[in-house]
């Protein structure tokens, strides 16, 4: 690797130095560490405070032994000072940020869709990743993303992974279903499938290869292992649900209509704490739910919701949101489910319920589609959640409310 060089006479003049960005307090990092972090290698990037160029430090090997050795190195080049490192958010996890972190010195992980880039750059190296990070970062330019910690990221892997299984069964029935009726073996429509029934009715399927016979025991074998599959995840939640910071706000959430404890779960495992959204809209823009734009002049078009953000999050409030076409009201199942949600979550639900259930009414009278619609109270269910949550956070633990 690259020998490491100091710059004396930069870090001296750096202690009251300004930020180059208007309004920006005096800087605080001594220096301004990139990284382009893959499986096996870093590519490391240093800007120094000032308005010089980035300097490359070549490659390291991306293990935890390596990486201790470049921080002690970086900081005794700065006499000590605090580093201020960053990378992009990607499959490596969040190892490498608390391992800065827990050394004394400050991480980001930053968004890579927003990362600004010039429309006539064609070349594409690790180097020069590492370089346009570092120098964004001194700039102030890059958006750092939301870092869970290990409880919050745990609890987070369990509703994926649940997700995970989910797909397995959908993948699993889709399979069974094309093969029984490939050879002429349907299920009536108007009964329930997957049932003790169905699986009675496809065990009792016979064809004369005794090839095919194998092949519909191995497939109805499957949707039998993925299911459980899907149920031990579910047990797992709940049995972790009990002993998680932001449980307690699960029991709120669950007075919304449309709102179980697993869309509760897999909403706040995604998101965290909400309530570090400012507003309703701060949180509708990260997840993805406000129509695009594109305006020039006295010209404004608006489009499809941006899809940018949380997809897990945004998939399941639109699947919520399709219990909000049916008439307000209060259901001995909504009071059932609600019994442990405060006062105010209770208020704050049935006036989303009034709301929501009267706009998809007047949306869809009006011939909207109705997809759009759902999209549209996904939205508007945001503002509630994110009401709910502002409301619930100060009464958690002060552990808890971080």
């Amino acid at each position: 690797m690259k020998e490491f060089t100091n710059k004396p006479d930069e870090l001296k003049t750096a202690a009251s130095a300004i930020a180059l960005n208007a309004g920006r307090p005096p800087e605080r990092y001594a220096a301004y560490i990139g990284l382009d972090v893959h499986k096996d290698t870093i590519a490391v990037a240093i800007a120094w405070l000032g308005r010089s160029e980035p300097e490359s430090q070549g490659e390291i090997a991306n293990k935890p032994k390596t990486i201790g050795k470049l921080i002690r190195r970086l900081s005794k080049d700065v006499d000590g000072g605090v580093l201020l490192f960053c990378y992009e958010a990607g499959p490596c996890g969040y190892g490498l940020y608390r391992q800065i972190l827990a050394s004394g010195h400050d991480c980001q992980i930053v968004a890579p869709s927003l990362i600004p880039r010039k429309p006539g750059e064609r070349i594409k190296t690790d180097k020069r990743d590492a370089l346009k990070l570092s120098r964004h970062l001194r700039a102030g330019d890059l958006t750092a993303v939301w870092v869970p910690d290990e409880e919050q990221e745990a609890i987070r892997d369990l509703t994926r992974a649940r997700d995970d299984m989910k797909g397995q069964e959908r993948k699993a029935r889709q399979q069974l279903n094309a093969f029984v009726l490939r050879h002429g073996h349907a299920w009536p429509s108007n009964k329930t499938r997957w049932t003790q029934t169905h699986y009675n009715w496809l065990e009792s399927i016979r064809f004369e290869q005794a090839q095919l016979q194998i092949v519909l025991q191995a497939y109805i074998d499957a949707v039998k292992a993925a299911t459980q599959r899907v149920a031990e995840m579910m047990d797992q939640m709940m049995q972790a649900l009990p002993h998680w910071s932001l449980g307690p706000i699960v029991d709120s959430l669950v007075a919304l209509r449309g709102i179980d404890k697993i869309a509760a779960m897999v909403l706040l495992a995604e998101l965290g704490d909400i309530s570090r959204f400012a507003s309703p809209k701060q949180l509708m823009a990260y997840l993805g739910l406000v129509p695009s734009e594109h305006s020039s002049g006295g010209r404004r078009r608006q489009g499809a919701i941006t899809l940018t953000g949380n997809g897990h999050a945004r998939r399941m409030l639109v699947e919520s949101a399709w219990s909000y076409r049916f008439q307000a009201r209060q259901t001995m199942h909504l009071k059932r489910k609600a019994k442990n949600a405060s006062a105010e979550a209770k208020a704050i639900a049935w006036r989303a319920q009034t709301r929501l259930c009267g706009r998809y009414r007047t949306l869809t009278q009006a011939g909207k589609n109705t997809k759009l619609v759902c999209v549209a109270i996904a939205r508007e269910l945001v503002g509630f959640i994110w009401d709910i949550v502002r409301h619930e956070m100060p009464r958690l633990p002060a552990q808890a409310n971080g």
